[in-house]
């Protein structure tokens, strides 16, 4: 007990210590509002802003000047939208945010900043009172917006996450129809004309609360976008690796990049399917041959692949499945069960590992370098570990745990607003040592067997009340059919009036807990010390209490009290189980909180 309230102790003055370099961070009261600033560290801290609007002035159009009004109605668009083939812009190379990523993906970024989703939804309203919703490819819609911009001027295309501000925009654009404003508050978008000329009205009236001022920039910013678009197409190879990318409006009249441009756009504006696919297919053998040594080639295949495989979420299906699979096993015993589960977390997890090898080639670097990364990252450590756990132990309930890490942390990466989620450049810090890779990488993993030991501590939890609230006539069966599904590892003795089935599982459950706490305590312990080593490599000291060292020793340390408290309890079991979930909301904040909410010399993470 000495030792663990000396623990306590320590932790308590590293929360202090903490809070306090927090404080000499932030800015003092009454300060005006600023761009978020790094805690003092040497330049390179920080990912390099990303900008989805090219630096460039205003370029000219290189398909043509889009004409004052749509020759188009909705159902018109979406037959000609079905008609053009633009398979073979796909994978053309573009230069945009500090890389050279393809086209597809620049549309997709584009799509997502503009409507909040992944693509852009329209309406046809038919005569007899249907409406019918019709998706475009964001490809198509990028390009639609730069040909004929005037189309979705009066269109819901800008998303507004900020609902008073919505209300705002819909109740000036509406002020006599509130069935209309219901129908847009829905949608969640308001049209680029709101935008243009309401903004300046909701400023005035709203302008000192922040978080109108905030999503009425974000709304212009996007307002940009669509205006401006044409000024990513930097498509044009340079004659070396150190010049910028031109403009596809730079390319001499006359030549064939130039003149498959105009004739896509006048096709494009007449209707004319036939001549927009002759026009696609022009241009896309015309651009590789600019500077063909400097055009990419493998890269760009690969992009496209990994953008139409959209293995994270394909990926957190089958885990979902298969953790399905496997808790009906873990309640039923039934082999047949157990095979299917397994079955499936083996493809998910192939699905899984080939997302991330696949960014990781996109990226040119590990990808584990932002928010998004690190969490694909760890949750594919996590199942990794898991299944390997499972299969020498011979225990199902570990392949649970690891299908319920990887559904949790890939759907929640992918369906939230998480950072990262495009490829984008690396903090310039982060190349300064190949001690990076293998300290995030330990320090993920540890996270991620954070999480599975929190899956087993809820499956114990979830056993030892539900076991109370079914009462002792069902309890037998089930815990039966759970020992069954857990492959017949060593089991306590009953106790407490248990039954003997029951107080099986729950050893099991406890053993399946202890073995992968004590695996994350340390790895987390290894992979905090391997920080420290870069540290002194990176920034010329082993430790200095900024908040993301400080809160990682802080969870370590938990997970030192859970190892020993067990010395100290009667029900180790049940208490290891609430330490386990307590510690996993420790590390959330580390991992978490800290990145996004504390300045700090972490602040890339």
């Amino acid at each position: 007990m000495n030792t663990i309230r000396l623990v306590l102790v320590l932790a308590a003055l590293l929360v202090v210590s903490s809070v306090a370099s927090t404080a000499e961070a932030q800015e003092p009261a009454g300060a005006p509002v600023q761009e978020p600033v790094v805690q003092a560290g040497p330049a390179g801290n920080t990912h390099p802003a990303g900008r989805l609007l090219a630096r460039s002035a205003s370029a000219p159009n290189p398909f043509g000047v889009p004409s004052g009004a749509s020759t188009m109605d909705e159902a018109a668009k979406a037959a000609f939208a079905r008609a053009v083939d633009l398979s073979p812009l796909r994978d053309l190379a573009v230069q945009h945010n500090g890389r050279v990523k393809i086209l597809d993906t620049l549309a997709r970024e584009t799509v997502s900043a503009l409507t909040g989703r992944r693509d852009f939804v329209d309406f046809i309203h038919h005569e007899n009172g249907e409406i019918e919703k019709v998706k475009y490819d964001p490809l198509f819609t990028m390009l639609d917006m730069m040909i004929d911009p005037a189309y979705y001027v009066h269109k819901p295309l800008i998303h507004v996450n900020y609902l008073p501000l919505r209300e705002a925009y819909l109740e000036l654009a509406f002020p006599d129809d509130p069935d209309a404003q219901l129908r847009w508050k829905k949608l969640t978008r308001v049209s680029p004309a709101m935008v243009e000329t309401l903004g300046g009205m909701i400023f005035d009236a709203y302008g000192d609360s922040p978080p109108f001022r905030e999503g009425i920039q974000r709304a212009e910013n996007a307002n940009d976008l669509f205006t401006f678009g044409v000024n990513n197409l930097l498509m044009i190879a340079p004659e070396s690796r150190d010049q910028p990318w031109r403009h596809l409006a730079t390319a001499p009249a006359g030549s064939p990049v130039a003149d498959a441009a105009a004739r896509l756009g006048a096709a494009w504006r007449a209707g004319d399917a036939a001549g927009v696919n002759e026009a696609v297919k022009a241009l896309a053998a015309a651009l590789p041959t600019i500077n063909p040594e400097q055009y990419p080639t493998t890269k760009r295949a690969l992009e496209l692949t990994y953008n139409r495989a959209n293995a994270f979420e394909w990926g957190y299906w089958v885990y979902l499945l298969s953790l399905l699979a496997l808790v009906l096993a873990f309640g039923t015993g039934r082999k047949w069960l157990i095979v299917t589960g397994v079955s499936l977390l083996v493809a998910a997890l192939a699905l899984h590992a080939f997302g991330f090898t696949m960014r990781c080639l996109v990226a040119e670097r590990f990808a584990i370098q932002n928010q998004f990364e690190s969490m694909t990252g760890l949750s594919l450590f996590a199942v990794l570990v898991g299944l390997v756990i499972m299969l020498v132990r011979k225990q199902w309930l570990f392949g649970a745990a690891a299908a319920a890490c990887g559904f949790l942390v890939l759907i929640f990466a992918t369906q939230t607003a998480i950072p990262g989620k495009e490829i984008g450049r690396e903090a310039a810090i982060l190349n300064t040592s190949v001690l990076l890779k293998y300290h995030v990488t330990t320090v993920l993993t540890s996270y991620g067997l954070i999480t599975l030991g929190f899956v087993c501590s809820v499956f114990y939890l979830a056993t030892h009340y539900g076991a109370k609230l079914m009462g002792t006539r069902a309890t037998p069966a089930l815990a039966a059919g759970a020992v069954g599904a857990l492959g017949g590892g060593e089991a306590g003795a009953a106790a407490g009036g248990k039954s003997p089935t029951l107080a099986r599982t729950l050893a099991d459950l406890d053993t399946a807990q202890m073995t992968i706490l004590q695996l994350a305590f340390w790895t987390l312990g290894v992979g905090i010390l391997l920080g420290a080593w870069w540290a002194d490599h990176s920034w010329g000291r082993w430790w200095a209490f900024d908040p993301k060292e400080t809160w990682a020793l802080l969870t370590w340390i938990v997970y030192l009290i859970v190892i020993h408290v067990r010395f100290a309890v009667k029900n180790k079991g049940l208490v290891t189980a609430w330490l386990s979930v307590a510690g996993f909301g420790v590390m959330l904040w580390t991992y978490f909180g800290v990145n996004l909410l504390l300045p700090g010399l972490h602040a890339y993470a």
